[in-house]
Parts: structure tokens; C-alpha cells; sequence
């Protein structure tokens, strides 16, 4: 099925190609510029979105084996994620059961026990606390009903998702609408984790906006890579989730081939995103590496956190390290400092009430289909 999806994919770009059309949208989509900075709209969309759906917390090659972990901030909570002596990961409210402080830092190591900084109260890489301080003198506590406060988990595709709102398992099947069988195509899970950059924003959807946009990259990004790529976009996807790409003549090299010889890998391109937060995007350093980007709203409407992830295929050698660092300064600063520039001065701009809407084009089709699954989850 994925075959197929991608070679009618691959066909319609072509044709959008040779004839210089695009996809377009029945119609001008607009979203009440107010959506960006209204307090109330905002707490919704932390309750209902950001609290509800599945969110991507990491990768598997980030917890390769039993005793590793991962501490991260996501939409305000500290959030760690553990693999115990079993390999069995599990995701955990990183916070003490004795009086609430963050127990691991942020970053990723291997650990059999995590110690509380505040009393050295201990836990188990199950989340199970197995140790309390002066124990006698405390009092008598059970410490099977005092472990770290479970949150749902699921990996699928060399991603690991958590909920940070309710007990439910996570159906990542329903969630995912097939979507994991192009994620699969990736091959994260083979991947090697290289570093992070970490860059604040405006509102989310000012940010997240700008990841489902192709319109701006020649005009926003004409000093650095725009002028390289065309600002026409074609958007497929599986549910709320979407791959962003161009009218392109690249399927022509296989079209004398039968379509199940077409090589999967070859048609899976430009910007895969995840609902609500993830953009993830394909780069040459000496190699394949990828840039996922995490974005998290921030403490209020006017901000956000992203989290840039780069993990590259090839085994990171010192020689390619250089490369690869030198990509990951390149492409913080195209998000700092152009994009989310850009979209500070927006969130600004927006706050003014000066313009009652924003517009989203027929041939920006992806940003109409972002905003419509926001809305349905708010209703």
C-alpha cells in the first residue's frame, strides 16, 4: 500500500512539474489572528491537544539498551524515559514522589538507580522507589504506591511517543493512520543521535506554520538555501499528519521501470511531519542526517521551545562530525534567526489586533489542514 501511495505521489509531482501547476485547496483559508495569542484559546489547546495526543518525546537509538534513559521538558512538564533491566521502556513524570523536585537532568545517559538531588530518595530504571533516606526516621511509607508517576508510552519506527494527560494506553495505530509504514522508511532506528540545538519562539502555530510552508523559501531564505528550492508544495496525508514536497521532475528516472521496482527510499522526501509538533527534514553532511525538530508551546501563548534533533545513518566518524557540526550551526541559525525572527516580529504584529485574520492560500493546503485538526480537537 505504502508502495503505491508513494509512486501515485511521485507521478503527480511529475505532472505538476512538466505542466508548472501545483495542488490547490478548494479555497482562501483564514484562522482568527487572535488564535495566536488569546489566553483562553491557548490553555485549550495545552489542555486538549498538548495534554491528549500522543507527543514524541524521543528516539530508540537515544535508549539502546536496558539502563538508559532520556530527561526533557515537554509543554512544561519534565518528562523521563527510561528502559529497566529488561529493556522495557517506560515513561515517567520526572519528579520526586517526596516532595516533588526533578530528579535527572535533561540530556541522556545510563543509570540502575535515579537519585532525587533533594533527600536521595532512589528509584529503579522501572520507576519503582527502592530507596528512602533515613527510612526509620521518617515514617512509614509504602513504596509500592510511591514510585515515579507512570505516563502512557509507545515506540513504533525508531520513535518513542508519551501522553502527558490521562492513563490510557496510546493506540499509536489510530493515532498514526498508517503513517508509521512511511516513518518505517526512514529507518531512525538505525540512526546514530549527534547533538541538539535547543531554539525559543513565538506562539507554536506561528512556528509550526512556518514547517508546512514551502511558499517562503526562496523570499525568507534567499541568503541562505532558498534560492535552491522552488515555493510550490504539494501536501499528502495520513490523517493529521502530512509530507510536504514539490512538483519535481525526479520521478522521471523510473518510469520506464514497473512501479514496484521504484525505490521506496528515492520517493519519500521533502518535509515529513508529525500531528501536532514534529517536522522532520532530510540533509547531506557527508551522509544522510536528519533534523526532527520538537516543538513545544512555551510558558505562554506569545512563546514556544524547540528542540532540534540530529541524528544521522552513517557511522559519525571525527571526519564527519566536523561536517555534521557545521550543518547543525548552519541550520540553527536559518531557524533563529530567519524563521523564528520572522515569527517573533509576527507574534508581535498579531498582538496589535491591527488585521482580524490571517490567510492561508489554495496552494498552501498543508497550514488549512493543520489548523482544521486543531480546531476539530478544541471543539
Amino acid at each position: 500500500m505504502l508502495q503505491e501511495r508513494l509512486v501515485e505521489i511521485a507521478k503527480r509531482n511529475l505532472a505538476h512539474h512538466r505542466d508548472g501547476t501545483v495542488d490547490q485547496a478548494d479555497g482562501i483559508f483564514t484562522v482568527p489572528a487572535t488564535n495566536y495569542f488569546d489566553t483562553e484559546r491557548w490553555q485549550a489547546e495545552m489542555d486538549l491537544v498538548f495534554k491528549r495526543l500522543p507527543l514524541v518525546m524521543g528516539f530508540s537509538a537515544e535508549l539502546p539498551t536496558p539502563g538508559s534513559y532520556k530527561a526533557l521538558d515537554a509543554a512544561g512538564v519534565p518528562v523521563l524515559l527510561s528502559r529497566d533491566a529488561n529493556g522495557t521502556l517506560g515513561a515517567f513524570v520526572n519528579m520526586c514522589s517526596h516532595r516533588g523536585a526533578v530528579i535527572v537532568e535533561n540530556g541522556t545517559g545510563e543509570a540502575r538507580r535515579f537519585t532525587c538531588p533533594y533527600h536521595a530518595w532512589n528509584y529503579d530504571s522501572s520507576g519503582a522507589l527502592v530507596g528512602i533516606m533515613d527510612r526509620d526516621d521518617f515514617g512509614d511509607v509504602d513504596p509500592s504506591c510511591n514510585g515515579l508517576t507512570r505516563l502512557p508510552v509507545a515506540e513504533r519506527a525508531g520513535i518513542i511517543w508519551a501522553t502527558l494527560g490521562g492513563e490510557e494506553a496510546i493506540d499509536i495505530d489510530t493515532y498514526l493512520q498508517g503513517y508509521d509504514e512511511l516513518l518505517a522508511v526512514l529507518e531512525l532506528d538505525r540512526c546514530h543521535p549527534v547533538g541538539t540545538n535547543v531554539i525559543e519562539g513565538p506562539n507554536w502555530k506561528v512556528a509550526y506554520d512556518g514547517y508546512l510552508d514551502i511558499y517562503h523559501l526562496p523570499i525568507l531564505h534567499k541568503n541562505t538555501f532558498g534560492p535552491d528550492f522552488p515555493n510550490k508544495a504539494t501536501y499528502d496525508s495520513w490523517g493529521p499528519h502530512q509530507m510536504v514536497t514539490s512538483p519535481s521532475d525526479r520521478a522521471a528516472a523510473y518510469e520506464d521501470l514497473p512501479t514496484e521496482e521504484w525505490p521506496t527510499r528515492a520517493l519519500v522526501g521533502g518535509v515529513i511531519t508529525i500531528f501536532p509538533h514534529i517536522s522532520i527534514a532530510t540533509f547531506d553532511a557527508g551522509g544522510t542526517i536528519y533534523m526532527v525538530s520538537q516543538l513545544f508551546p512555551g510558558a505562554d501563548p506569545n512563546t514556544s521551545v524547540t528542540i532540534q534533533n540530529f541524528l544521522t545513518k552513517d557511522e559519525p566518524t571525527e571526519d564527519r562530525m566536523e561536517a555534521i557540526k557545521a550543518q547543525m550551526q548552519f541550520l540553527e541559525h536559518v531557524v533563529r534567526d530567519e524563521d523564528y525572527f520572522t515569527g517573533n516580529r509576527i507574534q508581535k504584529a498579531a498582538r496589535t489586533g491591527a488585521k482580524d485574520v490571517f490567510m492561508f492560500g489554495r496552494n498552501e493546503g498543508g497550514g488549512q489542514r493543520f489548523h482544521t485538526f486543531v480546531d476539530r480537537l478544541l471543539e
